[in-house]
């Protein structure tokens, strides 16, 4: 079972319009408590995105002052966001978002990949925003129930062609543990990877023997 954004997001996003002033954003950014609000259009479909960075650049005097003919274009960008009043002028665009259908890994992967914290998670069809996902949100899925993991692995274990009565599955901790003996090696480094990659699963430690060494390569002979 692939868990998605849907099943972890938050169904609140805090969001403000484009025009939205700088001390508006920051009044909203301290009532709820958060460090980034998105910025939505008038038919409320993200364009952008203002983090606590963002406006921590008005108070950078390294940033404000010191302009040069070879600045990059990245640090052109802080200086106009450095001097922006209005969200439009101090968002980070275009909006990183994702849509409810998305796997949580595929998520969790853009936001490792572009350094983000939240993403706004919008309508497929509208492409208005939904919600929002939040790093938190993503550990989540690490609080599944023992139960439910050791079901998925035996299912795993039945698809790779071992039976129960070959390996047995215990889940503590979100730690898969692999007892027992399968024909082939191979089919213990399939199951370990297989494994390792149901949503919720820790680590996965084995303990399992092995038939043949479906893996052994010999020299050829000479």
């Amino acid at each position: 079972m692939s868990i998605t954004v849907s099943d972890v997001m938050g169904r609140t996003a805090i969001a403000v319009r484009q025009d939205a002033g700088f001390a508006d954003i920051v009044a909203v950014m301290r009532r709820f408590a958060v460090g980034a609000v998105t910025v939505v259009d008038v038919e409320r479909r993200p364009v952008g995105v203002v983090s606590q960075d963002d406006l921590l650049l008005k108070e950078s005097d390294a940033v404000r002052h010191s302009i040069s003919i070879f600045e990059s274009a990245a640090r052109r960008r802080e200086h106009e966001k450095a001097a922006a009043v209005v969200a439009k002028d101090l968002m980070t665009s275009p909006a990183i978002t994702v849509t409810p259908g998305m796997p949580v890994r595929e998520a969790a992967r853009l936001m490792h990949d572009k350094r983000i914290q939240q993403l706004p998670v919008i309508d497929p069809v509208t492409g208005r925003l939904a919600g929002i996902l939040h790093r938190a949100n993503l550990l989540r899925v690490f609080d599944r129930a023992e139960a439910e993991l050791r079901a998925e692995a035996e299912a795993v274990a039945r698809d790779l062609n071992t039976t129960a009565s070959e390996v047995v599955i215990g889940v503590e901790n979100g730690v898969v543990t692999l007892d027992g003996k399968v024909e082939r090696r191979s089919q213990v480094v399939q199951l370990v990877e297989a494994i390792r990659r149901l949503e919720g699963v820790v680590d996965v430690t084995s303990r399992l023997e092995h038939g043949d060494d479906d893996l052994l390569v010999l020299p050829p002979l000479l």
